[in-house]
């Protein structure tokens, strides 16, 4: 789907009661294993050549993926639509082992694009399944990083989408159970989830650490902050970005008393800020600051010219590029090989509470 500019001027200006203004939710936006992928197609292109061909969307966001489309990325289902010897891209949400096999088979010049926050999800799976344990996995059905991570240990592995699906749940050995789950969840609901699994099986084992990822976390302790005194919130991203979907309900468990989500400003609604004087506005983890730009710059047309950041956390994490990409196409070490850009744009930069934070702390994952 192409990019759909804001149209400017859309929304009017209508009265009323009390100050308008705008909530915006700190930290939004990319998060480092989304900035990395991005890069990582960037980069292919840029040493490679088009077409670089990518499996599934790099990230869940139509504009990011129309933008490389544009570039010369080539998306694609299943690695069989590969040419024979090309170079092919593995998205941030993961592979799994008949994945990298199937490509291996076509001899494909591969460059794994996984978060290395999934990546531990799966390093998990594998030690937890080689220890005999069976694995719960919380989760949504058809979730590209879930798919990942089952076929990391698919006789071992048991896929809960939730709280709701808790009785269904079928083991062999109560005693010997650990949990692990998608990086995308609510918080909230997956440790719903936890409880009612350990009512059932009270030996159920925790993983060594958290699964799910830090900006799906930092995002939503934003929007709880900022939905306690907005009237609307309006969360930029694709319907299926996971964490994206999630702000939306969060927002409305949290105070809002309306939230949407849009891909793009122009999808905002004139009656949607009828009456409203506080409007709340973040963005998921897969969305460039672009878009929330172009939303706040409409609701400036509509008299909500007043933006206050509501920061709750600082970001500064980077992973460093896949191995393959951390030169040039002349051989030279690339400046970005340690970590990727927090895309800001001008207007951001030298602003208490950006989103980006300080950019000092890569993590170096092969």
């Amino acid at each position: 789907m192409p990019r759909v500019p804001a149209l400017r001027n859309r929304l009017s200006n209508r009265p009323v009661a009390g100050s308008k203004r705008v909530l915006l939710a700190a930290p939004r936006g990319y998060c480092a294993g989304v900035d990395r992928a991005v890069i990582a197609v960037e980069k292919a292109l840029e040493n490679f050549g088009a077409p670089v061909y990518v499996r599934k969307q790099i990230v869940h966001n139509i504009h990011v993926v129309s933008t490389l489309e544009q570039k010369g990325a080539i998306f694609v289902d299943d690695v069989t639509e590969v040419p024979f010897g090309s170079h092919v891209v593995f998205s941030a949400h993961g592979v799994s082992p008949a994945v990298v096999q199937g490509a291996a088979d076509r001899e494909l010049q591969t460059i794994d694009a996984t978060c290395p926050l999934v990546t531990k999800v799966h390093r998990e799976a594998t030690r937890f399944a080689r220890d005999d344990f069976e694995i719960l996995l919380i989760g949504h059905t058809g979730h590209e990083e879930v798919e990942g991570t089952m076929g990391h240990a698919p006789e071992r592995t048991t896929l809960v989408t939730g709280p709701a699906d808790v009785p269904n749940v079928v083991v062999h050995n109560p005693d010997h159970l650990v949990w692990l789950s998608q990086t995308t969840l609510s918080v909230d609901e997956t440790m719903e989830t936890v409880r009612l699994l350990r009512e059932r099986f009270p030996n159920l084992q925790d993983p060594p650490s958290d699964d799910i990822c830090y900006a799906t976390q930092n995002r939503q302790v934003a929007i709880k902050k900022v939905s306690q005194d907005a009237e609307l919130v309006i969360v930029v991203g694709s319907a299926n970005s996971s964490n994206t979907v999630r702000l939306v309900d969060v927002a409305l468990e949290y105070g809002a008393r309306a939230a949407y989500r849009v891909d793009y400003a122009s999808e905002i609604r004139q009656e949607w800020l009828d009456g409203v004087a506080t409007v709340g506005v973040t963005s998921g983890a897969s969305v460039p600051e672009v878009l929330v730009r172009e939303v706040l710059d409409d609701l400036a047309d509509a008299g909500y010219s007043d933006v206050s950041e509501v920061v709750t956390a600082e970001e500064d994490l980077m992973f460093s590029l896949p191995k393959e990409l951390r030169k040039d196409a002349a051989g030279n070490q690339d400046e970005r090989a340690l970590g990727g850009r927090i895309r800001q744009l001008d207007w951001q930069k030298g602003t208490a509470g950006s989103t980006g934070g300080s950019p000092t702390s890569p993590v170096d994952h092969d």
